[in-house]
């Protein structure tokens, strides 16, 4: 995720193999430097490894605090001395932008509490977080949220275990590190998006940086599997937060600003079709320009997406549902759409289950009526079933926060400014709770009744580092608020991370 192979090739390293790969071969000359979690499993794979050693000197480096009595095992099957050094290097998670991280955890409690296992695989990610970025923190959690409360004390606990190693230099401003918990705002994961890489992930769905076009149309064989990352490709790093309409001018002004340098190519480039044909038709610029290709046939699927599943009609009516309060207008919306052939199985569970949310108590509520149209398109139970596991995940009951209702007077102004913005932002009414939670802590409004610390210290000034964790998984709708943020507060350092990042079928 944060190397390339070819990078690694130009430090010399050859040969890339799983430990548990069954038959490798024996390589005597080679140096093997083994980068693993120190798990129970990984362990003992090494040890059968330094039992029967394939290569002539290992440089193991453990990517978490490893126990001693696993070193020890180590040490005891190392009779053959192969083993030059054994490293703590904390990496225990999966770097999926410059201010977001993901442990790749896909449901993490059962019911209202951890899955034990998870609980654990959590707090070593969050450890080995704040192990490599050097931070002793604070700890505020969600009080809502028994999840939060059990994540942010395992936390504690190993900081206080491995006091040695959280002895950092002090910061005139603590750290903080802040627990949240998904159930708190299900809105968010629901919706469709339109920035660049929120949409991909929606749509197509992002896996470590990479995106499965298999199942495109026509596609070629080397656009199957594609590598989206900010690091390797400038135009996807100065494009992942714009907005659709954005991106496919910024692609046509690469391929015009290519035309004026070969005259003899004019060709008109009106629409995404006319891009994807240029590109195939001139082999040097396909050269030149893997990302664009890459990126022409991304946009172009996408934009066969939102035409064929009508997403931009389903997209308005999500927008009104998370933004908007007018009851009536919303259920003709929702009914409309539901009986149009045109919108999916999938977006079609989606709006109910939005409605559900927002409407669950409403006097006149028409999620029966709903509920018994989505049976009738798909013949099954199963999304009927969903939307009532939604309402429990994150209906009214178990928020501890007012996903709903603007506070006050200003933000109702905010709101209807908003709406009064004209066309383009309809689709982007929408703020994630996140926005605001990370607001009032940057301005030291977060309530402590709310958001206690844990342990009796507190925090007199207002944060500058801040690392927030969301139990149940992160969304790129909200790892574009932390960069907007970041952006806008000078001296605020924000990073986002989750158990998972989510899209709607997550």
């Amino acid at each position: 995720v944060v190397y390339t192979q070819s990078e690694i090739l130009q430090r010399e390293v050859y040969l890339f193999e799983r430990l548990d790969s069954p038959n490798r071969e024996p390589m005597k000359h080679l140096k093997a430097i083994c980068f693993l979690r120190p798990t129970k499993e990984n362990v003992e794979l090494l040890v059968q490894e330094l039992r029967r050693p394939k290569y002539s000197v290992y440089f193991i480096y453990f990517s978490n605090v490893i126990s001693k009595s696993d070193v020890k095992a180590l040490a005891e099957a190392d009779e053959q001395e192969v083993v030059a050094e054994v490293q703590e290097f904390y990496g225990d998670y999966i770097a999926v932008n410059p201010h977001v991280f993901s442990l790749n955890l896909l449901g993490c409690c059962r019911g209202r509490s951890w899955d034990p296992a998870q609980l654990t695989r959590t707090t070593q990610g969050l450890t080995a977080l704040l192990l490599s970025l050097k931070k002793c923190p604070m700890i505020r959690y969600q009080l809502s949220s028994e999840p939060a409360k059990r994540l942010a004390e395992c936390v504690k606990q190993v900081i206080t275990k491995e006091y040695e190693l959280f002895d950092f230099r002090r910061t005139e401003v603590p750290p903080l590190l802040l627990i949240l918990d998904r159930s708190d705002d299900a809105i968010t994961p629901l919706l469709n998006q339109w920035t660049y890489q929120a949409m991909v992930h929606e749509l197509l769905g992002i896996n470590n940086n990479r995106i499965d076009l298999s199942r495109v149309p026509g596609i070629s064989k080397d656009l199957r599997e594609v590598v989206l990352s900010a690091e390797n490709d400038e135009f996807y790093a100065n494009n992942m937060y714009l907005n659709f309409a954005e991106i496919g001018t910024n692609i046509k002004n690469l391929m015009e600003d290519f035309q004026r340098r070969k005259p003899k190519e004019q060709q008109k480039l009106e629409s995404i079709a006319d891009m994807k044909a240029f590109v195939e038709n001139y082999p040097q610029f396909k050269k030149m320009s893997g990302t664009v290709s890459k990126h022409v046939t991304v946009v172009g699927e996408l934009s066969r997406l939102v035409a064929e599943r009508n997403l931009l009609e389903v997209s308005e009516v999500e927008q009104e549902l998370a933004c908007q309060s007018d009851h009536s207008s919303a259920l003709q919306s929702v009914r409309r759409l539901l009986q149009s052939p045109r919108v999916s199985e999938l977006d079609a569970a989606r709006l109910v289950m939005l409605y559900a949310l927002r409407y669950e108590r409403h006097g006149s509520s028409g999620l029966l009526a709903l509920l018994e149209e989505l049976r009738g398109r798909g013949g099954t139970d199963r999304y009927r079933k969903l939307v009532s596991a939604v309402v429990e995940y994150g209906g009214k009951r178990v928020r501890g926060s007012d996903l709903f209702s603007p506070k006050d007077a200003v933000a109702i102004t905010k709101q209807f400014l908003k709406g009064l913005k004209g066309i383009e932002n309809v689709y982007t009414q929408h703020q994630p709770l996140l926005q605001e939670t990370l607001d009032q802590l940057i301005k030291g409004k977060l309530k402590d009744s709310q958001y206690p610390y844990l342990g009796p210290n507190t925090l007199r000034d207002r944060p500058q580092d801040i690392i927030v964790f969301l139990i149940g998984g992160a969304t790129y709708e909200e790892a574009l608020a932390v960069f907007n943020l970041n952006r806008s507060n000078p001296g605020v350092r924000i990073v986002l991370g989750g158990t998972t990042i989510h899209n709607t079928r997550r």
